[in-house]
């Protein structure tokens, strides 16, 4: 008898944990798919509910899978074969803003059904619960009709959906004073409104590097400056440089700080608590307030939801801008600004620019939270999006030019590529609109016309064979203009 023959067979558990991990190393089993049930193994592999749990524990041990709560066990991503961007270097001047042009370009596109939509950052309708927001809003309705026909006096918002909102960030640790919400029209009003009450034009704005082109565009309305300051793709914006800056002649102008510390748009990159703490401090020494957009914070991909930098504010000196656009109900444009010692500035711009948000609406969003309906969707949303973002990025490490670098963000739905060999993703854009492709190119980030090598691509969308094909196909056109370059 051989040696072979000697050794006594593998465990069923391990030889089905291998069975598994085969599919996963092929392939067949994807970053982000979640894998059978404990019943439906059992049922088809004709085992015990035991059997199969240790299977799937002894693929969690070899980090091939990951457990999520009642949820089951998923592929998970495995580290990427490229490295991440470099911290980056923007210009130390301030300097005016201009992305008009390329950003209407780019959402235009994102509105043809013929092109695939990786460049706006727009989710995908299906994630959101369609059907429970109609039932919620048209029982709001019954119950109470008299928001239908009234607005006036609640300028500043319904007390429902504030006290709500406040309770939902009191629960993470970040407590907020309900008279400091203000419920604004999305995201971008919110934002508007906090700028309004500490900068007037001409005044200079710190912001991420690379920074959100919405951001660019309402500095650029407001007739203000920007001024890029050095952000790692995983820890966010730096403090040190953010010092630095503000100690410079560049710096004496700089009226408040905006960026988002959780999940930022492009990078996906999330502040270290104790930075954050630092960029509390260094703001309000400096005498310049900080602006912080939470748009995505509530969309993290595991463990806990990160604090905002606002929970470390003392002073009132942080607005805490988000909105339900990114999570729950894109249509609605309902957002809120937490105000802090600018909370009845920003109350009375309100009245004065648009008035009140549909009361109707907020009532319904109130109804959500307080019923847990909010958080019980938020599950499975971030269940998708951490699946999407996987996919991509497996894509783009299968199908786009060695020596790519992209960053691997813990939230949101949104990653940042640099490209090899300088290729140019502004000259890359037109020749993928003509084969149906759109993403964003990364000068629409900068102030100063930076990233001209970087794009950023939405993993919002469902994933899809058409999805995965333009992902493909965009590769390839990278490869073709690296190629290029290269004779």
């Amino acid at each position: 008898m051989s040696q072979a023959e000697s050794l006594p067979a593998a465990p069923i558990y391990a030889r089905l944990a291998d069975e598994l991990g085969a599919l996963i190393g092929n392939g067949q089993l994807r970053a982000g798919e979640r894998l059978p049930s404990v019943r439906r193994l059992s049922r088809q592999k004709r085992i015990s509910a035991t059997t199969a749990v240790a299977a799937l524990r002894s693929l969690e041990s070899r980090g091939l899978v990951e457990a999520r709560p009642q949820s089951g066990y998923f592929v998970k991503a495995r580290a990427p074969q490229t490295r991440e961007p470099a911290i980056t270097r923007p210009p130390g001047a301030a300097r005016l803003v201009g992305v008009d042009n390329l950003m209407v370009r780019m959402i235009d596109a994102a509105q043809n059904p013929d092109i695939a939509p990786l460049g706006a950052a727009a989710p995908d309708p299906a994630w959101f619960p369609v059907q429970r927001l109609q039932r919620v809003i048209a029982a709001t309705a019954r119950r109470h009709p008299e928001l239908l026909v009234t607005c006036c006096q609640y300028y500043a918002g319904l007390d429902s959906l504030r006290h709500q909102v406040a309770r939902h960030y009191a629960a993470l640790g970040c407590a907020v004073a309900q008279d400091e919400v203000v419920i604004s029209n999305g995201c971008t009003e919110a934002l508007n409104l906090a700028l309004g009450v500490v900068a007037t034009p001409g005044d200079t704005i710190a912001i991420e590097s690379p920074s959100y082109y919405g951001f660019l565009q309402i500095i650029e309305k407001r007739g203000l400056k920007a001024l890029e300051i050095a952000t790692h793709p995983r820890e966010g914006l730096s403090v040190d440089a953010l010092e630095h800056a503000l100690a410079s002649r560049a710096g004496r102008s700089v009226k408040a700080c905006l960026l988002s510390t959780s999940f930022s748009n492009p990078m996906g990159a999330s502040m270290p608590e104790r930075e954050k703490r630092r960029l509390v401090e260094l703001c309000e020494r400096h005498g310049i307030a900080l602006i912080e957009d939470d748009v995505y914070a509530d969309l993290q991909h595991a463990g806990p939801r990160p604090l905002p930098a606002k929970a470390y504010d003392r002073s009132g000196n942080v607005m805490l801008c988000s909105s339900f656009t990114k999570t729950l109900a894109p249509g609605a444009r309902i957002g809120w600004v937490f105000g802090g010692r600018y909370a009845e500035e920003i109350r009375l711009r309100k009245f004065a620019a648009s008035g009140a948000s549909p009361a109707i609406l907020q009532e319904a969003l109130a109804e959500l939270l307080r019923s847990g309906g909010y958080e019980r969707h938020l599950l499975k949303l971030r269940r998708c999006y951490a699946e999407q973002v996987a996919r991509t990025a497996a894509a783009v490490c299968e199908y786009f030019p060695a020596g790519t670098r992209l960053t691997q963000p813990g939230g949101g739905f949104v990653i940042w590529l640099e490209l090899p060999g300088r290729i140019d993703t502004l000259a890359l854009y037109e020749k993928a609109l003509q084969q149906g492709v759109t993403f964003a190119p990364g000068p629409l980030f900068s102030a100063s016309g930076r990233y001209g090598s970087f794009l950023r691509l939405n993993c919002g969308r469902m994933w899809t064979p058409g999805i995965e094909h333009a992902l493909m196909r965009l590769g390839q056109l990278a490869q073709g203009e690296l190629a290029a370059g290269r004779r």
